[in-house]
């Protein structure tokens, strides 16, 4: 438990969850609630498990771990949790969609469709939140001080 809760007070954490949680937000809002453009949960849960034939566990958690998973990681909230979720999403995108369109986002609309470059970068920086923590102002820090005392 103290291990899982554990982070130190810098600001590498901190600015690293920020980061991540606010992009990934609205792409969970895209699934999750239907914002930005997104098909809601509904939607959401048919084209995973009607056109890319995903089970419906894993569509329910790709959903779920991307609205709540973002919103965890900008109160600092099971960090390690939420890194771990996302880095595990984002390799399930990279070998379901996205590897067989090389490595480059279609900036240009020239591919079929986006490589997995944005995906890569949600791995490292998740990775890297793995390894830190939440870091200062965080939910972890405040129940790591708790669970030590």
């Amino acid at each position: 438990m103290k291990a899982f809760f554990h982070t130190d007070d810098t600001w590498t954490g901190l600015a690293l969850r920020i980061t991540l949680g606010l992009v990934m937000f609205p792409h969970g809002a895209q699934k999750f609630l239907g914002w930005y453009g997104g098909f809601g949960f509904s939607g959401t849960m048919g084209f995973f498990t009607e056109t890319m034939l995903l089970p419906w566990i894993v569509a329910l958690l790709v959903i779920v771990g991307e609205f709540f998973g973002s919103l965890g990681l900008i109160a600092g909230l099971l960090t390690r949790f939420s890194a771990a979720s996302f880095m595990v999403i984002m390799l399930g995108a990279i070998t379901t969609s996205h590897l067989h369109n090389g490595f480059f986002m279609n900036w240009f609309g020239k591919q079929q469709g986006e490589g997995y470059e944005y995906h890569l970068l949600v791995i490292g920086i998740s990775l890297a939140l793995l390894v830190t923590g939440a870091g200062k102002w965080s939910v972890d820090k405040v129940i790591a001080e708790r669970v030590r005392a």
